[in-house]
């Protein structure tokens, strides 16, 4: 299963590195493309007032100069030789709840996995308290990341 890895806190993002060690326990062909810096609030956004560029880290590996959105179609419609089997985008630092969903960039790449007719999961993380920065503790995603989705994908 090819799995295509976004976000919207960006490529260095520590929820990256989670959400990477969730794909490799489902599948060995992870391809990653994600917003160069951090983009959270972008929502359904696209970049249109200047060129969009990508940066390659490594074999599947990428990073764009755009939005969540930018990131999704650039590697489904660029970057890629063939469409995903999945999109997994985040894992965000904290909820995307309620209206939350609106101004999401994770909720948003998603979305646009889905348009472009990729099944596609958004993850976040919630945790209880605020300004911890980087510093969030990721432990439940990866604890329940593969155990949560796996079913979904046997589905």
């Amino acid at each position: 299963m090819r799995i295509l890895l976004t976000n919207d806190d960006g490529y260095h993002a520590p929820g990256m590195a989670v959400l990477e060690a969730i794909a490799r326990q489902l599948s060995d062909d992870i391809w990653v493309c994600a917003p160069a810096e951090e983009q959270s609030g972008a929502g359904h956004s696209l970049t249109l007032s200047r060129p969009v560029r990508i940066r390659q880290h490594g074999e599947k590996r990428f990073s764009c100069s755009g939005t969540p959105t930018d990131s999704v179609m650039m590697a489904v419609g660029k970057i890629m030789p063939e469409k995903p089997d999945l999109i997994l985008s985040g894992v965000n630092r904290g909820a995307n709840l309620g209206d939350d969903i609106t101004y999401s960039g994770t909720v948003s790449a998603a979305i646009e996995g889905a348009l472009a007719g990729v099944p596609a999961i958004a993850l976040s993380q919630v945790y209880a308290t605020e300004g911890m920065a980087d510093s969030i503790p990721f432990a439940v995603a990866e604890a329940w990341g593969e155990k949560v989705l796996r079913p979904l994908l046997d589905y």
